[in-house]
């Protein structure tokens, strides 16, 4: 079952592999610090901070799935990505997960680029994505709000599995006998499994910071509600 962890330890993939996706991660990394400057302001700044803090805690505590054998925690892409927006929140990510790698030993230091792509870069672009069309359907209440970010975490778990599942495709140290699906499968129903978790948790705290203060709550700022074109008057007779 280690194979299905999110965390990926050393040995799992081959070294090419893992050296494009460190590149790639890298690069993309480097594109939301530029951007995400446009977005830091005297709120982003500190809830960052807090955010990325938050995250490192709650990552720490895990809860049992017991239909799988396994056990499973906060990701933290769909958090992120409503507090302080899909830049700053995805290097929020990539920080825990660059600590957790290099004081705890929580995925291997060689396999970085891939937990860091699947993780902070596709989990956090996923639920960023939903959120931004969800809230533009949705009633901007509590129960709206707690909707979106509960089935933005859970997508975003699930899209986050799947990375590892291309990844192991293209350079996975153990042969499966071509029963990729079956991975992929077993993949995305553990880890639907850990979204419902995670989307609790998204949730109930997005929904917390929202009631007390709604302008730290990134998408509530920047996701504005869509405004109907006005009607244009037809003067006259002219059609």
């Amino acid at each position: 079952m280690e194979t299905l962890a999110m965390h990926i330890s050393n040995g799992i993939i081959d070294g090419p592999v893992a050296a494009v996706f460190a590149a790639l991660a890298l690069a993309v990394l480097t594109f939301c610090v530029l951007r995400g400057r446009r977005d830091l302001d005297d709120r982003l700044a500190p809830m960052a901070g807090l955010v990325a803090a938050f995250i490192f805690a709650v990552q720490m505590l895990n809860f049992p799935i017991f239909t799988a054998g396994v056990s499973g925690h906060l990701l933290g892409g769909a958090l992120a990505a409503m507090l302080v927006g899909p830049w700053v929140g995805a290097l929020c990510v990539a920080v825990v997960l660059v600590v957790q790698a290099l004081v705890f030993g929580d995925g291997g230091v060689a396999m970085l680029g891939l937990n860091i792509t699947n993780m902070a870069l596709l989990g956090t672009a996923a639920a960023y994505l939903l959120i931004a069309l969800l809230l533009r359907v949705l009633p901007r209440t509590p129960a709206g709000l707690a909707v979106t970010a509960f089935v933005s975490a859970v997508v975003s778990v699930v899209v986050a599995s799947q990375g590892f599942v291309l990844q192991y495709w293209l350079g996975g140290t153990t042969d499966l006998g071509g029963n990729l699906t079956g991975l992929a499968g077993t993949m995305a129903g553990v880890h639907l499994l850990i979204g419902i978790g995670e989307g609790l948790i998204t949730a109930t705290t997005v929904v917390t910071v929202a009631k007390v203060r709604p302008d730290l709550v990134y998408a509530l700022r920047a996701l504005k509600p869509a405004v109907p074109a006005p009607a244009v008057p037809v003067a006259g007779g002219a059609r």
